[in-house]
């Protein structure tokens, strides 16, 4: 795969069809991935990687970047490809300055998954059918997949892409059965104080180190409510459990709708909160309260949340589920 991305981003500079690409490059450490903009066949021969590691979401970066002069390669996986067609849909991105190569995925490996299993000196990883392989400065070790995934490749809702320009390997299906609201139901089986206990836990691990913003496709305003001197929270940590749980409520109400769910902000968190958890919720309930509903199927058109209809639920129907 990744060879055949390097070959056809060369051949579209070289014609001219774009003046740069967006990919991933290696950091100090092999599955120490940064996203990465290349404006040279050079450059791609000497940094561009894409391997198991790869997991970032490309799609935030597009917002500047498709603001700049020329247009702009940009490879997405089909998890991507949700968050751009919500960014198109709040013309946040450029469309026409925007290249898209749908690439497949299988699923991304979680390095701390990887890590915990007492595997060091990692320099490498490849694939193939449910085994990742891991090299190693010692040797190269085989873990099955489903040990090792991120999270969200575990219950991954699409390997289907929402949009592309053209695709380099095979396309997948959506999954109607991927699991992944069973832990948001679990929560919503659990007693008020449970769920409190639950909450209260995770959420005071939190730093408000911002990672999840910064990282989240939805979270793309160019100035945030947190960053306001006056409001007495900007870019501090939280003094109070009352400043925890707000910040990441908070966070969540504004994303209602608009989130596709694409697990970024779990995935950066160096706190391993399960904010994705609380972002399933709203999706759940937006499914059971207004019909089904994927954020980024579609680039234009009203959310849920945005769009009245005589058919709506009224409060007193949420109100009964505000219990969970």
């Amino acid at each position: 795969m990744q060879s055949r991305m390097i070959e056809r981003a060369k051949q579209l500079l070289a014609d001219g069809t774009v003046n740069r690409v967006i990919g991933w490059k290696k950091g100090e450490f092999a599955y120490d991935i940064t996203p990465a903009v290349f404006e040279s066949a050079e450059e791609i021969d000497k940094d561009f990687v894409y391997d198991d590691f790869c997991g970032h979401n490309l799609s935030k970066y597009l917002i500047k970047e498709s603001r700049k002069e020329g247009k702009l390669l940009a490879f997405l996986k089909p998890c991507d490809t949700y968050s751009f067609n919500q960014l198109i849909k709040e013309h946040r991105i450029i469309r026409e300055n925007v290249y898209i190569i749908g690439i497949a995925c299988d699923g991304k490996a979680d390095a701390e998954k990887i890590k915990a299993k007492g595997i060091s000196g990692i320099t490498g990883i490849s694939s193939d059918d449910d085994t990742f392989t891991v090299k190693t400065i010692y040797d190269d070790e085989k873990i099955s997949k489903s040990e090792v995934l991120e999270e969200r490749c575990t219950v991954c809702k699409s390997r289907k892409h929402a949009v592309y320009d053209e695709l380099i390997g095979d396309e997948g299906e959506v999954n109607e059965n991927s699991g992944r609201f069973d832990m948001v139901t679990k929560l919503e089986n659990m007693t008020a104080d449970e769920r409190y206990t639950f909450w209260r836990n995770e959420l005071s691990k939190c730093i408000r180190c911002n990672a999840c913003r910064n990282v989240c496709p939805a979270c793309s305003c160019e100035n945030c409510v947190f960053d306001n001197p006056n409001s007495g929270i900007a870019q501090k940590s939280a003094a109070t459990s009352f400043e925890e749980n707000m910040f990441h409520i908070i966070r969540a109400f504004h994303v209602a709708g608009r989130c596709t769910d694409c697990g970024e902000c779990s995935r950066v968190c160096p706190q391993n909160i399960p904010l994705h958890l609380l972002n399933r919720k709203f999706i759940k309930d937006i499914n059971e309260l207004y019909g089904e509903y994927q954020a980024g199927v579609e680039d234009e058109g009203r959310t849920p949340l945005t769009s009245y209809t005589k058919d709506d639920c009224e409060p007193s129907i949420v109100n009964e589920r505000g219990c969970k």
